[in-house]
């Protein structure tokens, strides 16, 4: 698959990116340039390589799953600027 200048301008459209009719040359060269290496990544023989997390070997941390009241709402709604009967209070936007 090829960029050409259309699909470059049309990319930095939807990606709100202003872009000079100047440097589409440049920026249809870098996508070609990624989609290049992509390809080159789909070349590579991956069966039977197990997915990794990290480069060294660890195992995730895992925890109960518990179902919890939390207990903590006094102190979650002392950081709100704004909270009246339990509750985060918020202005009014819509009329």
């Amino acid at each position: 698959m090829s960029i050409d200048l259309d699909t470059a301008r049309k990319v930095a459209h939807l990606a709100r990116i202003r872009v000079e009719e100047e440097a589409l040359p440049a920026l249809a060269s870098e996508f070609n340039t990624i989609l290049g290496f992509i390809e080159q990544l789909q070349e590579v023989d991956v069966k039977g390589v197990e997915p990794m997390v990290s480069v060294t070997p660890m195992r995730l941390k895992r925890r109960d799953d518990v179902v919890s009241d939390g207990d903590q709402q006094a102190k979650v709604l002392s950081n709100a600027p704004d909270a009246r009967e339990g509750f985060f209070a918020v202005p009014k936007v819509v009329e």
